[in-house]
């Protein structure tokens, strides 16, 4: 369970005193939420900008806890960049003491429903899951489009923040979203013809991807990276990776692979990491490597011409 901040936790915070703009470097203090926003925090901020992630590396963001340290990180921040309803905690904490210098991400872009995981949108319905805040789906980012506008929306907040350095961010998050275009290029060209479009994966994270490169997702569960699947479920997914000839089963860099590698022995394929960028394992690792070491992924699995 998420553990939402105690008005101590809250109080705590504000008398630390240790603020991002107690600094003295002249720098704008940036706090983001999970990997993907601080990427193009950074790449948009340039040397202007502190950019600081509330979600550690390796850290699964969906059970991202705040210390009063990090509520101060909000607090004192000139800019927090986070998705509301992706991680309750910080939603919490943006609420009490950051909402006059937010940036929602999700308000950007349109974000797709989530996707149950017999890949049916369940938005309207009661949620399944308890820890679910949301009948959408996050991860926007895994359509490179997606996030080169949200790159844009940043650097118009970054420039509200800083005037002076404004047309900086601008052309920044303009060079960013030429270099995403290129990258949804290399997927469209790289999955445009393939053996398989069905994508069977360990949970429903992966709706955009699909959604932007003609691909089906076939999830072992649903939209919730801890949930466990039912033996019924398991049973027809197995049936339907077995009518599709389906080689690989692809699991998650942060989530236990065991349920992947049981449906792979069940039907006799194999598995491969899919990574679904909410954080980074690999500190030499961006967001530009980790999408085409997925695409790489992606093409040998689904059998797609070079």
């Amino acid at each position: 369970m998420m553990r939402r901040l105690t008005p101590a936790l809250l109080l705590l915070a504000v008398l630390s005193g240790c603020g991002a703009q107690a600094e003295d470097d002249g720098k704008l203090s940036v706090v983001t939420a999970f990997y993907p926003l601080q990427f193009i925090s950074e790449r948009v901020g340039g040397d202007v900008v502190d950019v600081s992630n509330l979600t550690k590396p390796g850290a699964e963001p969906h059970d991202v806890e705040l210390n009063a340290g990090q509520v101060g990180q909000i607090t004192d921040a000139n800019l927090v960049v986070y998705l509301s309803g992706f991680q309750p905690a910080v939603d919490d904490a943006v609420k009490q003491n950051g909402s006059d210098h937010a940036f929602d991400a999700g308000t950007a872009v349109q974000l797709l429903s989530a996707e149950s995981a017999d890949g049916h949108s369940h938005e309207g319905e009661e949620e399944h899951a308890e820890e679910s805040t949301s009948s959408t789906d996050p991860h926007f980012w895994l359509d490179p489009t997606r996030l080169a506008t949200v790159a844009e929306k940043v650097a118009a907040e970054l420039g509200k923040a800083d005037p002076e350095h404004a047309a900086d961010f601008t052309a920044r998050a303009a060079a960013l979203g030429t270099e995403l275009k290129t990258l949804d290029g290399e997927f469209t060209t790289g999955l445009k013809t393939c053996e398989r479009r069905e994508l069977v994966t360990s949970h429903t994270a992966f709706h955009y991807l699909a959604d932007r490169y003609g691909l089906e997702q076939i999830g072992i569960t649903g939209i919730d990276p801890e949930a466990e699947p039912s033996p019924q479920r398991l049973a027809a997914v197995a049936e339907e990776a077995k009518e599709h000839g389906t080689t690989t089963i692809f699991f998650e860099t942060l989530v236990s692979p065991k349920v992947a590698e049981t449906l792979a022995r069940e039907v006799g394929a194999e598995t491969a990491v899919l990574d679904p960028l909410e954080g980074l394992t690999d500190e030499n690792a961006d967001y530009f490597s980790v999408m085409r070491a997925n695409l790489a992924a992606l093409t040998k699995a689904l059998g797609c011409e070079s």
